[in-house]
């Protein structure tokens, strides 16, 4: 009797290393291979957000909670880098109060060197995170997309 228990919490163990070890090695998805889904201009972007977040995020979410690959268009607000050496790039027009904040990949980063600030760029990533203003604490949250790369 102890001994079909020990099997079986075996198999278990093992079905549970296997998985882990299936998630841990799936190749990841390579957003810059991938057709975008749409191009959209950076304040028409924050202003989907901040009109519905809901209906934003069911419109760019794909059924498994992915975001789906969009072009993005605007004018380069500032140039910064993370903490992991990537380039951040905010597009807004100096008018809005928001923008997008566009993270760049390490292998992407020299796509970012020669911009300046006020230039018109396409940026295909995908999106982290909707735009978000609190009035009470007057805090604006821009866009944020990841595996940003410049396309023509």
């Amino acid at each position: 009797m102890k001994s079909k228990i020990l099997k079986i919490i075996a198999v278990i163990i093992l079905g549970v290393i296997g998985y882990v070890a299936y998630l841990w090695f799936m190749p990841h998805r390579n957003i810059q291979a991938t057709k975008a889904y749409a191009t959209i201009d950076a304040t028409a972007l924050v202003n989907e957000f901040l009109a519905d977040a809901q209906k934003a995020n069911d419109l760019y979410l794909d059924t498994e909670g992915e975001s789906k690959v969009l072009i993005i268009t605007g004018t380069v607000a500032s140039i910064s880098k993370d903490q992991l050496g990537q380039q951040v790039i905010l597009l807004k027009k100096p008018t809005d109060k928001m923008g997008v904040s566009c993270t760049f990949t390490l292998e992407s980063n020299s796509q970012a060197e020669g911009l300046k600030i006020g230039d018109q760029v396409n940026i295909k990533g995908v999106i982290r995170s909707g735009a978000e203003y609190d009035e009470d604490l007057d805090l604006a949250e821009n866009v944020i997309v990841e595996k940003s790369a410049i396309v023509q």
